[in-house]
């Protein structure tokens, strides 16, 4: 029976067989193939293109030439990136995208030939700043259209808002494209079924179009980069599916935080770098679904809101650069999905919750640039932070000793506890992942640990500005070969030099031993071939054995006690400063080999000998030449190159002689030329005036002379805020011309400045100041430091008026001169003055009581003059000693021990008295003497005509009555003063 059953089910699958094959072959030959027009414009199509692999480098999937095996006579529906309908055969989509285009699509390109094509992927080519052509509007059946990442650029053709069947539209990152004036718009309101409109780097240029918030099919929109600005609606958004919203980098687009009902579908949303602001709504909590919240760097503020807690599936919380404040809410028992929390650059204060325990998952854990305080807790649950890959706790107020859990950490790379409070020592890390550590700007003490020395894949490590101590054996860098970065300064750290130490460090780029203990010869020749930065300042180093680094930009070894010859730098060296050593003998010829330096600075040394020629014209990078405080002979370098890049030229303090280059007319960037105390014998270089960006001048004690005279520039010196001209042999009036021109001193809006000093971060200028006589360095100049020094010199005649214009000047001296006359009323306009000097010369008259509104003036120097009158009272000039008033015998009252005569109230100001002493006065006087006598002789006659007026006798007789009582009163007084 079995057998039976068996013989009639073989039978039956035969039959079914058959009928399921020959169903197959008619099939098979009832389907169509690629029209052959079609094939052929395919093929027209692949070689109006280039293959080139480097134009689809951004591609997110691998890429390859789709089209390298189109052949011709094969069906061009089985070709790769080419799909056809089954049984038209009509071809309904085209997906080239990543596959090495190059090329430019014509607006009678083949591409346009397809019209029954539904989808169409042009992604990641280049198409060399194509137009989004009317073409693309022609696919009426087209549902798919990506043209992203491919170069086109222009005007996008509105005819591309005609595809009604459109669900997706990607045009993003084709950064040269953009939309007519209500392009957008018209899009909008035409693309009825979009479910997808990727926007991103498209120019809009546009507010935000309120129509996409009634496109209830909507699920991805992405208008980032795109211009948008105005107002984001504030009504609430009804769009149940949209999972994507990326509104980012449209800095002018403002409003408040998106308002979405509690049954959303969003998972992204994207706001940075937009100028979004305000506090954060408690219906943040309706985003239950979402994963990334991205607000960097908006305008919000405020506490965050506990419904934040409501975010169980959140991943990404990226809050940084904003001015949230309050405490970090103790919300994240819940949201244990979070892989990256970002909270730096707020307000935040208090401690850190101790429910981020909790989560477990982290990968990023940023709280940086903060108030946050107290210690920092023990956060480590049972399952530990088991993928923390980043730590960044810096620039905050926490203290106490650095938590043991942050040693124990086994996926960790990154770790930025730098400036806070820590004390303590550092502790021993007990994994080998770390890649970067920042300790710095913390008061740790101790020795550097030992195991970090053993972590084989650190590559920078900061540990400066603490109070480590001990001797750092350089053989202990041996497993180091991968660091690049070694900031170990400002320490107390000492360096013993091992015999195969030159091999150590392989890979290092930054080294930063400065401000420790380390002495001696500095031998540690490390990586020769890649160290380009090199700050062994502020040490006791003596000397070196070399300079063998052939890629070495910056050498900083100034405040050492370098001796001997000046050391040579490499020809790659930028910046190379050994100010402040014993560095004697003379500077090599070989210098001006190094055709890249830009900051050379031999300062305070006992160099000598003449300068080479070369030294002005070098390099056109130098920037800063700095060779004050030596013993070079001869003269200043007489050739600088045409568009040089000098700022700073200082040769102070050396035995220069000669005259000032001429040459130097062409620097037009120079802001500083110090050339003071020498032996330069020349007149005023008057020239200097056309220079447009020079501030400070020092020509003080050289031999300097004749009047500083007329200048033929329109407007000399526009940019000088510093000028010092003291101990030279100038003569003849003070040269008010210039004084005149000085605008950098006038009305300075202090308020609206951003207060720097002069220079980089590399190198900042330095300056002396004669203040009471006494030399002051100014290691800084501020950019609002002002000063004017002209004494010591042979200049006469009175004080011009116009240097009351200079409202913004801090420092004046005129003294030891022979200037007459009286102090200038226009003195009272000097707000901002701090010092005054116009002792030793011959003024006259009273001091100005004007000269009290001078309320920030700390040193006043009236000394050996001829003054004469009261002190005048008040403000500053309480603080005032004898020795701002000494030499002037007709001076009386507070400080002096020489009493006034009269308690008077003030005389006038001299510019009135010798207003008296004109003719113009007299005019006034015989102007009373006239009316005077007119009068008298009317009262007269009166009186001799209507007797004796009894009222005005009674009047008379009273007004002398008074007069007598109060001059008896007041000979009593002066006789009870007089001693």
């Amino acid at each position: 029976m079995s057998e039976h059953r068996l013989l009639l089910c073989f039978l039956f699958f035969l039959s079914f067989s058959q009928i399921l094959l020959s169903s197959c072959f008619s099939f098979s030959n009832s389907t169509k193939i690629c029209p052959h027009g079609q094939s052929l414009a395919i093929l027209h199509l692949k070689k109006s293109f280039s293959i080139k692999k480097s134009h689809s480098r951004f591609c997110r999937f691998p890429s390859y030439p789709k089209t390298e095996h189109w052949k011709e006579g094969s069906d061009c529906c089985s070709w790769d990136g080419v799909s056809c309908d089954l049984v038209t055969g009509h071809v309904i989509e085209l997906d080239l995208s990543c596959s090495w285009l190059s090329g430019t699509i014509h607006s009678n390109s083949t591409l346009f030939r397809f019209p029954h094509l539904q989808r169409l992927n042009l992604a990641f080519n280049n198409f060399n700043g194509s137009s989004v052509l009317d073409g693309f509007g022609r696919f009426s059946n087209l549902t798919h259209l990506n043209l992203s990442d491919s170069r086109f650029s222009g005007l996008i053709s509105p005819e591309i808002s005609h595809l009604s069947n459109l669900v997706s539209l990607d045009l993003s990152r084709n950064l040269g494209a953009e939309f007519a004036p209500h392009g957008v718009d018209s899009l909008v309101q035409n693309l009825t079924k979009l479910q997808k409109l990727h926007l991103y780097g498209i120019s809009i240029s546009s507010v935000f179009p309120n129509s996409l918030l009634n496109r209830s099919s909507l699920i991805s929109l992405d208008l980032s980069y795109s211009g948008l600005h105005g107002r984001f609606p504030d009504n609430d958004i009804h769009l149940l599916k949209l999972e994507l919203l990326d509104l980012s980098e449209n800095s002018n687009l403002s409003g408040n935080f998106p308002r979405f009902r509690e049954n959303n579908s969003l998972i992204d949303l994207y706001l940075q770098f937009t100028n979004f602001s305000g506090e954060l709504p408690a219906s943040i909590g309706n985003l239950k679904s979402l994963q990334t919240l991205d607000l960097l760097c908006c305008q919000f503020l405020g506490s965050i809101p506990a419904s934040l807690e409501n975010l169980t599936q959140i991943t990404y919380l990226i809050l940084d650069g904003n001015h949230f404040s309050g405490k970090i809410p103790n919300v994240f028992d819940n949201l244990r999905n979070l892989i990256f929390l970002y909270l730096s650059e707020n307000n935040f204060s208090g401690q850190i919750p101790p429910s981020i325990g909790n989560l477990t998952n982290l990968y990023d854990l940023d709280f940086s640039r903060n108030q946050l305080e107290g210690a920092i807790p023990s956060l480590v649950n049972e399952n530990g932070f088991s993928s923390l890959s980043f730590v960044s706790l810096g620039y905050n107020l926490f203290n106490g000793t650095i938590p043991s859990w942050l040693y124990t950490l086994p996926t960790l790379v990154e770790l930025d506890l730098s400036h806070n409070k820590f004390i303590g020592h550092i502790g021993e890390f007990q994994f080998d992942s770390l890649e970067y550590i920042d300790l710095s700007m913390n008061e740790l003490h101790g020795s550097i640990p030992t195991s970090i020395f053993e972590l084989v894949n650190l590559s920078s490590l900061y540990l400066s500005s603490n109070n480590l101590s001990g001797v750092l054996e350089t053989s202990k860098f041996e497993k180091l070969i991968n660091l690049t970065v070694l900031d170990l300064s400002n320490n107390m750290l000492s360096l013993t030099m091992s015999v195969h130490s030159n091999s150590l460090l392989p890979n290092i780029r930054t080294l930063d031993l400065s401000h420790n203990n380390i002495s001696g010869m500095f031998s540690w020749n490390v990586a020769k071939d890649t160290l380009s930065y090199l700050n062994l300042s502020y040490n006791f180093i003596s000397g070196f054995e070399m300079l063998p680094w052939s890629s070495m930009r910056i050498l900083d070894l100034h405040f050492n006690l370098l001796q001997g010859k000046l050391p040579t730098p490499t020809n790659s060296t930028y910046f190379f400063s050994v100010s402040h050593n014993k560095l004697s003998g003379e500077i090599s010829p070989l210098i001006c080999k190094a055709s890249s330096m830009g900051v050379l600075d031999l300062s305070h040394n006992n160099l000598s000998g003449m300068l080479p020629h070369c030294l002005g014209n070098f390099s056109n990078d130098l920037s800063v030449l700095n060779l004050r405080r030596n013993k070079f002979h001869g003269i200043i370098p007489q050739t600088f190159l045409k568009g040089n890049s000098f700022k700073t030229l200082d040769f102070n303090n050396n035995q220069l002689e000669g005259l000032v280059p001429r040459s130097l007319i062409i620097c037009k960037e120079l802001e500083v030329l110090d050339l003071g105390n020498n032996k330069i014998n020349d007149t005023f270089p008057h020239w200097l005036g056309a220079l447009p960006k020079l501030q400070v001048l020092v020509l003080r004690s050289n031999h300097f002379h004749g009047q500083i005279g007329f200048s033929k520039i329109k407007s000399p010196f526009m940019s000088l805020r510093i000028i010092d001209l003291a101990y030279n042999d100038f003569e003849g009036d003070l040269p008010e011309i210039y004084l005149r021109s000085l605008k950098a001193i006038m009305n300075i809006d202090e308020g609206n400045m951003t207060r720097k000093y002069m220079g980089d971060d590399n190198y900042q200028d330095s300056m002396m100041v004669t203040i009471k006589g006494l030399e002051i360095e100014f290691v800084k100049i501020l950019n609002t430091f002002t000063t004017f020094d002209f004494s010591s010199n042979k200049f006469q005649g009175v004080i011009p008026e116009c240097i009351g214009n200079l409202n913004s000047l801090r420092g004046l001296n005129l003294s030891h001169n022979y200037l007459t006359g009286y102090i200038p009323l226009s003195f009272k306009n000097l707000k901002m003055l701090e010092s005054l000097d116009l002792s030793s010369n011959k003024l006259s008259g009273r001091i100005p009581q004007e000269l009290t509104s001078l309320t920030f003036l700390e040193v006043l120097n009236l000394s050996q003059n001829h003054l004469i009158g009261f002190i005048p009272q008040g403000n500053q000039f309480q603080t005032f000693g004898n020795d701002s008033y000494y030499g002037n015998p007709g001076l009386c009252g507070f400080p002096l021990s020489k009493r006034c005569t009269t308690d008077e109230i003030p005389y006038p100001s001299q510019e009135i008295e010798a207003k008296f002493e004109s003719g113009f006065d007299w005019k006034i006087t015989l102007m009373g003497y006239g009316c005077g006598l007119v009068i008298g002789l009317s009262l007269g006659c009166l009186i001799f005509v209507s007797g004796k007026p009894e009222w005005l006798l009674w009047i008379i007789d009273k007004n002398i009555h008074k007069k007598i009582v109060r001059n008896k009163r007041s000979t009593r007084g002066r006789g009870a003063r007089i001693s």
